[in-house]
């Protein structure tokens, strides 16, 4: 057995567990450490690496769709995770929702099961002077670590808040006051995969203004409060409009009642949380408010009356760097070329989006283990938009916010077309430009 690895990964979330797998399969012997379950963060419950904290996490599997594309090129390229969240999928109409824990003992098992890789339960404190590292500890990075990356970042601005949704067992939503549908009818065979909650209109703003009121856990005093915009709570949604929650995660559009044959004024969408469809997620629905009053107020919607909650929603913070100021066109520190970042952390957000990441810092890492220079991925393509995003230059007076993959990443068309057909275009595009890159990266043992 190896003593010296060629490269350590810090981290065994999805970036960190795509880092070290691409790394192991291209002949570098790894350390994988991971705090848990030394330490625990406040989001996490189990020993297993890619620990998801909701299900439906790695969003539409469809090409037209941000991240859909984006699990295309991952799959092209060879991704350990997306393989195994295949391979552990529950129904969810067009996106790719997984059984939380079965996906992570597979991810855990092949890391564990891997002759080039070594996996590691301890804190990390500090960084290596040397060894060739890749820092993939996600949005709760803490401790000794957080103060040296703070050191490394040299700025005021580390982190921001997100926030999780609640989840529900099955057997306590009232079939009376709900029904099965997909939006638009996409789904299985049986009605669609998800349980729609609707809402009339007098209920609805009374569940609106109960929202307002209620108590809010609030974050320590020291610590400013910042939300991701693809991510916010819904009592943030409710402070910039009473109809700013019926215009996004209760919107109607696309959802016939079979009851009336129309669109609700508004409804709560729920998918399933695991593949017994035991448990069911409430979409969009990430919160801060206190316990009791998530109780309360979602048990006004009459198919959540008798809800037992499984899990209420929380906030967590989400700490990220300054990437396109401290990182290279390698991912590596400026500071301290040895080191890169990958995952959360530098500045994306989603789990897809993580795992790309932590995939394309394996590939620069494996480049400058044998003496070569990779070029980055085509910005045409899933891959290159979300790299660009971290690695352009910004002046420091503008702001660098977290983003999920999508479509105003990439470039456009350069020429007119029809609304309708502008993503399937720029996803063929993207598909075609993919290709001569992933190729040329594939290990010898795929190509």
């Amino acid at each position: 057995m190896w003593t010296e690895p060629d490269v350590m990964v810090i981290g065994g979330g999805l970036a960190g567990a795509e880092a070290a797998w691409q790394l192991a399969q291209r002949g570098h012997k790894v350390s994988l450490v991971e705090m848990k379950p030394v330490a625990m963060s406040p989001a996490h419950q189990t020993p297993l690496l890619c620990e998801l904290v909701c299900s439906n996490s790695l969003r539409s599997d469809e090409p037209v769709a941000g991240a859909g594309l984006l699990k295309q090129e991952l799959r092209r390229a060879g991704s350990m995770v997306i393989d195994a969240a295949d391979a552990h999928a529950v129904p969810a109409g067009s996106a790719l929702a997984v059984e939380r824990f079965g996906f992570g003992r597979a991810v855990t098992t092949r890391l564990a099961l891997h002759p080039n890789v070594r996996i590691e339960r301890r804190v990390v404190d500090d960084l290596p002077a040397k060894t060739p590292t890749i820092i993939a500890t996600g949005p709760l990075t803490g401790g000794g670590l957080a103060t040296k990356v703070r050191e490394l970042f040299g700025g005021d601005r580390l982190f921001f808040y997100d926030a999780i949704a609640p989840i529900v067992a099955a057997d306590s939503i009232d079939p009376e006051h709900s029904f099965r549908a997909s939006r638009w009818g996409k789904g299985d065979d049986e009605g669609g995969d998800y349980i729609n909650c609707p809402l009339d209109k007098t209920l609805y703003y009374e569940f609106v203004r109960e929202i307002a009121a209620a108590r809010k856990i609030s974050a320590q005093g020291f610590e400013e409060m910042r939300f991701f915009e693809g991510c916010l709570p819904i009592e943030v949604m409710v402070r910039r409009g009473e109809d700013v929650l019926r215009h996004g995660p209760m919107r109607p559009v696309g959802l016939d009642d079979p009851k009336t044959g129309r669109w609700p004024y508004a409804l709560i969408q729920l998918r399933p949380e695991n593949q017994y469809l035991t448990a069911y997620n409430l979409v969009g629905f990430q919160t801060r408010m206190a316990y009791p009053e998530q109780k309360r107020i979602f048990s006004m919607v009459p198919a959540l009356a008798n809800a037992e909650f499984l899990r209420f929603g929380s906030i967590h913070r989400n700490t990220f760097v300054d990437s396109p100021n401290i990182l290279g066109d390698q991912m590596q520190l400026l500071a301290q070329p040895n080191l890169r970042f990958a995952g959360l952390i530098t500045g994306v957000e989603g789990y897809v989006e993580s795992c790309a990441m932590g995939l394309l810092a394996a590939l620069f890492t494996d480049a400058n283990l044998r003496g070569k220079t990779l070029e980055a991925p085509p910005e045409t393509t899933a891959f290159g938009g979300l790299f660009n995003h971290i690695h352009r230059p910004r002046a420091r007076k503008e702001k660098f916010e977290p983003t999920n993959i999508n479509f105003g990443l990439m470039p456009g068309l350069g020429y007119k077309a029809k609304k309708k057909e502008r993503k399937k275009l720029i996803a063929d595009r993207a598909f075609e430009d993919f290709t001569p890159w992933v190729q040329s990266v594939l290990p010898v043992s795929a190509s």
